[in-house]
């Protein structure tokens, strides 16, 4: 009887686990989606004001995910000192810094929705720098999953439903800035993974180590950008005065920080295909959500467009379940949550 009880209890077990790490990222993504949303598209006050300063966004997040990395690396009793040159993680700070800005003044043209489901395309830009910085190579079904996620965000981008219409623009949401910021982020956001990787494999160094020093020079240059464009005193001004978009912010910070810990949790205890498939119904939950909460309707053509797109992720996580060979390609790295690192979720 002592044999059937130890595997009951140790399946037990695993189910919690499984049920903290599964609730832990739906809830910490799910609420920084709606707040990234909130904060960018819905105005405070009687005045209805508009916050408008994402560079301010970045310096709270990075600050937070800073301050945290430093205390676990201070509570673990490991190196504070940098493993790599400085300047490697300044680069990966500059590119992380533009891929948060254009996410956030995204957030001003188009609607969350357009913008999570656009995001699945990363994995052209992962591609390409991947077999230029890497010299990674990928098989056909990479290929065939990118074409058709790729095919289902434009298609999802190009038709919007006409009454859903951006605070910022009075036109339709697929404007060519809205469209440019989304390419900019997608672009920087792939240099900044395959560069991670990159300099994971070449140095020997802890996760918490790249989380510091990336973070701590994202702080200095975020703070540094909103000195030189003169944004640090208005939104410092607009948060005085706007408590709730304090209380919103200070939100944000702790659910990006909060979030890096549940993915961590989930890769080491589950691996990577369990967190992707959790992933892929997180931007689905956090777009049904977005939909109903902020009243975003959907056109037919956007409903084909999503199916197209999630059926061919959920399809790329089906396929990984088959044992592969030794000698087979290398797949393609996880979408921007999967870097626990980045502090960009």
């Amino acid at each position: 009887m002592a044999e059937p009880d130890s595997v009951n209890e140790t399946k037990e077990k695993k189910l919690w686990k499984a049920i903290f790490a599964i609730s832990g990222i739906m809830i910490t993504l799910v609420i920084y989606g709606l707040l990234q949303e909130k904060i960018m598209r819905v105005p405070y006050g009687l005045k209805k004001e508009f916050f408008k300063y994402s560079l301010f966004l970045v310096f709270c997040n990075r600050l937070t995910t800073s301050a945290v990395s430093a205390a676990a690396l201070l509570a673990s009793k490991k190196v504070l000192d940098p493993v790599a040159p400085v300047y490697k993680y300044c680069l990966i700070s500059v590119t992380n810094i533009l891929t948060t800005t254009c996410q956030y003044e995204a957030l001003k043209y188009v609607s969350f929705p357009v913008q999570t489901l656009a995001k699945c395309a990363k994995m052209i830009p992962v591609m390409v720098w991947g077999t230029l910085i890497m010299q990674k190579k990928y098989r056909g079904f990479d290929y065939l999953v990118a074409f058709l996620v790729t095919l289902g965000c434009s298609v999802f981008i190009l038709f919007p439903a006409g009454d859903d219409v951006s605070p910022y623009n009075k036109g339709r949401e697929n404007t060519v800035w809205g469209v440019s910021l989304m390419v900019g982020y997608l672009g920087f956001d792939g240099f900044t993974s395959t560069f991670q990787d990159k300099l994971f494999k070449g140095y020997n160094m802890e996760i918490h180590n790249q989380i510091f020093y990336t973070t701590l020079c994202s702080c200095i240059l975020s703070f540094t950008g909103l000195i030189l464009q003169g944004h640090l005193l208005p939104a410092v001004d607009f948060v005085s005065q706007h408590r709730d978009c304090l209380f919103d912010i200070a939100l944000l910070s702790t659910v990006a920080t909060a979030s890096q810990f549940f993915i961590s949790y989930t890769i080491r205890t589950f691996g990577a295909l369990t967190f992707a498939a959790i992933m892929t119904t997180r931007q689905l939950v956090s777009i049904m959500l977005s939909c109903v909460w902020f009243s975003h309707p959907l056109s037919w053509e956007q409903c084909i467009g999503s199916v197209i797109v999630f059926g061919s992720l959920y399809a790329k996580n089906l396929m990984k379940k088959r044992p592969e060979k030794p000698q087979a390609a290398q797949e393609l790295p996880k979408d921007e949550e999967a870097q626990p690192l980045k502090g960009n979720p």
